[in-house]
C-alpha cells in the first residue's frame, strides 16, 4: 500500500508538470477569419499577439499561424471591421486551428474641408501667413535618440527634466505603472511584421492594445516629453511607439542618477 501511495503522487507530479510545461513552451496555433455576415475569407487581416509582440497576416483564404503560450490575447484588426481581442484557451492549443468571424463597421463619412493657412497665392502675403516656428531635438549623453521640445524656447528641456522628476506627474506615473508593458517595445523591433503593420496605421489602436492604455492618454503622454502638436497629429503609429520608447529610455537613465 505504501509503494502504491508513492507511485500514485509521484504519477500526479509528473502529470503537473507536464501540464505546467505545455503552458510554458511557446505553441503554433492557426485559423481562418471570414466575414461574420458574408462568411466570405478576410485576407490582410493584422493578427498581433499581445503579449510576446509578434504578428502575422491572413492569406487570400483568410488562413494565418502564429506562436502563442496559454492565456496570451491575440488581437485581430483590419479597416473596415471592429477589433477582436481573444485570449489563447487549452481548447485552441490542443486543436491547433479555430475560425474567427469579424464584424463590419458602419462608418458615417463625413464632409472634410482642409484650409490649414488660407493661402491667398501671393508669396510676399502668404510668406506671413506660413508659421515659421521650428520644433528642436535635444539630445542627453548615453541616449541614442534625440528629443523633440515641443516649442521653440530656451526652457523646454528644463521642463522635460521637470516633468520627469515630479512624482505626481502623469508622465511619472504612467513610466512607474506601465514598465513591464514598455518593455514590450524592445521586443517589437524584432518582428517585421509588427514594424510593419505600426508603420501603416495612423489610428493608435495597436499602440493602446500593446501599451494597455486608453487613445487618449497618448498624447498626452507625449506633449509631457514635449513632442510637439503637428508630431502627435501627423505621425503615424511605429513613430508614436518609437518616440514613447525614446522618452522611457530617458526616463530610465535619469531615474537611475
Amino acid at each position: 500500500m505504501k509503494y502504491f501511495a508513492v507511485f500514485f503522487f509521484t504519477l500526479l507530479s509528473t502529470i503537473g508538470f507536464a501540464q505546467d510545461n505545455e503552458s510554458t513552451v511557446p505553441q503554433r496555433v492557426s485559423g481562418y477569419i471570414i466575414n461574420d455576415n458574408s462568411k466570405q475569407p478576410l485576407a490582410n487581416v493584422n493578427i498581433i499577439n499581445t503579449n510576446k509582440v509578434r504578428g502575422a497576416k491572413s492569406d487570400a483564404k483568410g488562413y494565418f499561424e502564429i506562436d502563442v503560450q496559454l492565456n496570451d490575447t491575440i488581437h485581430f484588426s483590419i479597416l473596415g471591421f471592429q477589433s477582436l481581442r481573444i485570449r489563447v484557451t487549452n481548447d485552441w492549443i490542443k486543436n491547433k486551428v479555430t475560425r474567427i468571424q469579424l464584424t463590419e463597421k458602419a462608418i458615417a463619412l463625413e464632409e472634410v474641408i482642409i484650409a490649414p493657412f488660407n493661402l491667398t497665392g501671393y508669396l510676399e502675403v502668404d510668406s506671413k501667413l506660413i508659421p515659421t516656428k521650428e520644433n528642436y531635438r535635444y539630445s542627453i549623453s548615453g541616449l541614442t535618440q534625440g528629443y523633440e521640445a515641443g516649442e521653440y524656447s530656451p526652457n523646454a528641456f528644463g521642463k522635460v527634466l521637470g516633468s520627469i522628476f515630479n512624482p505626481a506627474d502623469v508622465l511619472y506615473g504612467f513610466f512607474g505603472k506601465n514598465a513591464k508593458e514598455l518593455k514590450k517595445l524592445k521586443e517589437m523591433r524584432k518582428d517585421d511584421t509588427v514594424r510593419n503593420l505600426l508603420e501603416s496605421k495612423y489610428d493608435r489602436e495597436t499602440v493602446s492594445v500593446l501599451l494597455g492604455i486608453s487613445k487618449d492618454e497618448i498624447p498626452e503622454i507625449l506633449q509631457r516629453c514635449n513632442y510637439s502638436e503637428a508630431f502627435i497629429q501627423s505621425a503615424n503609429d511605429l513613430q508614436i511607439m518609437d518616440a514613447i520608447n525614446g522618452c522611457y529610455e530617458q526616463y530610465k537613465v535619469l531615474k537611475r542618477n
